[in-house]
């Protein structure tokens, strides 16, 4: 029994002039937007700039990128200039050598001197000497360690300076740091679009038809992805050699089985949505099903998988560079400075501590730039303040 059912009597009694129409004569509409509205992608762009961490990844990322098109142009030196007779220069910038901060000033501690020399003009040009520590008596000559200008004590000026300093063919630091830097960003960036092509193509392929296409190209991606990352590009590099093209292709070699497998996941997603049933009974054809109607629903996990990709590549390209399957000399890279670096570690340390510096950025930055830009294209934050 329900509830009218057991009170139809009570019902029944009340005069049907006691009932009225609600809203009768009002005009039922919905409610008016209180804010503007905004499309996806502003939306995006709004929730990525809440995440601090990830914009300044970004303005990291880009200051890098300014200095490694701007930089190699910034002195009179080139990548591959020489001067022997200068080589592993301490770092000096002139004006940081005047605030006496202890670093970039052109100081070097020569071990081991002789006390009696310390005065020869010849072997110490005046005004080099600087200090004079950790004094002992060996086999009865006093020995001294020397805290000396080493660009003095070359007998150079403030006009010709390394700002990091130079290696040990005597090439500027400088120059080669951002001339690496902009061909390792190279590698990467142009590796990471290879791979987002075929990846995206291939993928779509796979997600779209499904079936015996998908099991067939899908066993073929299993046999590449089944060999080892560094065996198959340590191969390619040793039969193809070690130029650019060739660090570029290793890297596409494997590199586009991620992005391929998200692409077919997204289109086995979204291809029984209504709109694209919608789409084909209209007679729409594949091609315009696939990259007008699925594809843009998917572009949000395709640049954050591109973007996580780029540190993976730049650290991969700098690895083959630092066992000697990278690019040879003269060309640079973080990888080959890196290399060339830590032959003299202990000596020279600045020659691997700057090239470190650069690369840990670069991975630390375009992880916290891809994890913004994944949150970001997040659908279930779509609106979320």
């Amino acid at each position: 029994m329900t509830f009218y059912e057991d009170n139809k009597e009570l019902y029944d009694s009340i005069p049907a002039e006691k009932f009225q129409l609600v809203q009768n004569n009002e005009d039922i509409h919905d409610a008016a937007f209180r804010t503007k509205p905004i499309g996806f992608f502003k939306d995006v762009w709004l929730r990525f700039i809440r995440n601090k961490a990830s914009v300044i990844g970004g303005i990291i990322i880009l200051i890098i990128m300014v200095f490694a098109a701007i930089g190699p142009s910034m002195n009179s030196y080139t990548y591959t200039e020489q001067h022997t007779d200068l080589a592993n220069m301490p770092p000096k910038v002139p004006w940081i050598a005047k605030l006496n901060l202890g670093i970039m000033d052109g100081h070097y501690t020569l071990t081991k001197r002789q006390y009696d020399n310390i005065k020869d003009t010849s072997k110490y040009p005046e005004g080099c000497i600087l200090k004079l520590k950790n004094p002992r008596i060996i086999n009865g000559v006093k020995i001294v360690d020397v805290v000396v200008d080493y660009y003095k004590y070359k007998g150079l000026d403030d006009s010709q300076c390394y700002w990091l300093g130079s290696d040990y063919l005597g090439r500027d630091i400088w120059t080669r740091l951002w001339k690496g830097t902009r061909i390792s960003l190279f590698i990467a960036l142009f590796s990471v679009l290879c791979n987002v092509i075929i990846g995206v193509i291939y993928g779509s392929i796979c997600g779209y038809y499904g079936g015996a296409v998908d099991m067939v190209l899908q066993r073929i991606m299993e046999i590449i992805n089944a060999f080892p990352r560094i065996v198959v590009l340590t191969l390619f590099i040793m039969v193809a050699g070690t130029g650019m093209f060739s660090l570029i292709m290793a890297m596409v070699i494997k590199g586009w089985i991620p992005i391929a497998r998200m692409i077919r996941s997204q289109f086995y997603r979204f291809k029984g949505h209504e709109y694209v049933l919608a789409s084909r009974t209209m007679g729409t054809n594949d091609q315009k099903l696939i990259f007008r109607h699925i594809l843009p629903n998917s572009i949000g996990p395709v640049i954050t998988q591109a973007m996580m990709a780029v540190p993976t590549t730049i650290f991969s390209e700098s690895f083959l560079a630092y066992i000697g399957l990278g690019l040879q000399a003269p060309n640079s890279s973080i990888g080959v400075m890196l290399s060339t670096g830590q032959k003299v570690l202990m000596q020279y340390p600045t020659q691997v501590l700057y090239p470190a510096i650069i690369i840990s950025l670069l991975m630390i930055c375009f992880n916290l730039f891809g994890d913004g830009l994944r949150d970001a294209f997040d659908p279930t934050q779509r609106g979320v303040s």
